[in-house]
């Protein structure tokens, strides 16, 4: 994950350096919101701790029973909301720097495991993200109030918190406890993406269809701070629908 964001990196400098100093340079913002959706369990990062959760391990002195908990990652998508500014150099080339919000709390409960009275054990599983990204786009057909598809990547970083909060089992003595655990951090951030421009208002106006790909995973702190794994994928895919205004 860590090369395909250096290999990002390094395209992203090696364009700006290409840049031609004459090239007629235009300004915009655009801003707008989609879906994201996560990473699958197979897919997952080794160490994940949703993974992890999903997963389970026996119960200690109990054949048959596992911390294993009832939710699916599909669960975990969401809709987002963004905004970057972007510097078109050329008719070809765009730089961007955005900002995005995303957040979603899932309902678990214990696969094998009741209290005494018969009810579920129930936790809620919640994420934030807020992905800062620096993106370049190549548009090789058309320009400015043209239909342009557009090719990309970049590179980032997400800032996130993930917490699980409500009632557990203790592993060793089996008893259970209510109680919330947090893990706060910063990961960097690879990016690919392609869409189109859609010309709403001449050369001035368009609305960008979008999808993005983005690698990060953080860390949690593992059983230091609760968590039955020390790592957080936050890796997952996009689909933007933006208004862009030039100036």
């Amino acid at each position: 994950m860590h090369a395909r964001i250096r290999a990002a990196g390094l395209i992203l400098v090696g364009l700006l350096a290409a840049t031609p100093a004459s090239a007629q340079v235009v300004q915009s913002i655009q801003f707008g919101g989609g879906f994201f959706s996560p990473r699958g369990f197979d897919s997952r990062t080794d160490g994940d701790v949703l993974r992890r959760d999903f997963d389970g391990e026996p119960l200690n002195g109990s054949p048959g029973l596992s911390d294993a908990l009832v939710f699916d990652m599909s669960d975990f998508r969401t809709g987002h909301l963004f905004g970057e500014w972007s510097v078109g150099v050329g008719r070809h080339v765009e730089f961007g720097a955005g900002v995005g919000f995303a957040q979603r709390a899932v309902p678990s409960v214990y696969l094998d495991v009741v209290d005494q009275s018969g009810r579920d054990i129930d936790q809620t599983l919640k994420l934030r993200v807020v992905p800062l990204t620096a993106v370049v786009r190549f548009l090789p057909f058309g320009g400015p109030g043209d239909v342009q598809p557009y090719v990309g990547g970049g590179v980032g970083a997400v800032r996130y918190r993930y917490s699980e909060s409500g009632r557990f089992v203790d592993s060793d003595t089996l008893d259970i406890f209510s109680d919330r655990f947090t893990a706060t951090g910063t990961a960097p951030a690879g990016v690919l993406l392609g869409g189109v421009k859609l010309p709403i208002g001449g050369d001035i106006y368009s609305l960008n269809l979008e999808g993005r790909y983005l690698w990060a995973v953080g860390d949690t702190g593992g059983l230091d701070k609760g968590f039955l794994g020390d790592k957080i994928d936050l890796s997952g895919g996009t689909f933007n629908v933006a208004f862009q205004i030039r100036f």
